[in-house]
């Protein structure tokens, strides 16, 4: 699968270090985010995997974070008019 690096969501503003912070991240986290379809900043996948109890479950973590994942990428195809399949 290729990166989608052209959206039309909003993105937010990046703040401090974001290597160190990448750096930072669980292995699994890191792996998911190399292999992710859109470019998500270190501290947002951080709280989803969080939230989602990753140090704990991280099969739970990287579940939760696909759904997100997908759940933006219909929202950004609605945006640009482009029907999903059924």
């Amino acid at each position: 699968m290729g990166r989608n690096i052209k959206s039309n969501l909003r993105g937010r503003r990046r703040q401090g270090n974001v290597m160190q912070a990448y750096d930072a991240l669980p292995p699994e986290l890191r792996q998911w985010l190399h292999t992710a379809a859109l470019p998500w900043s270190p501290a947002s996948a951080r709280g989803i995997w969080r939230k989602a109890g990753g140090a704990k479950n991280p099969k739970a973590a990287l579940e939760r974070l696909n759904a997100v994942e997908a759940a933006t990428l219909r929202r950004d195809q609605q945006m640009q008019g482009i029907g999903l399949p059924n």
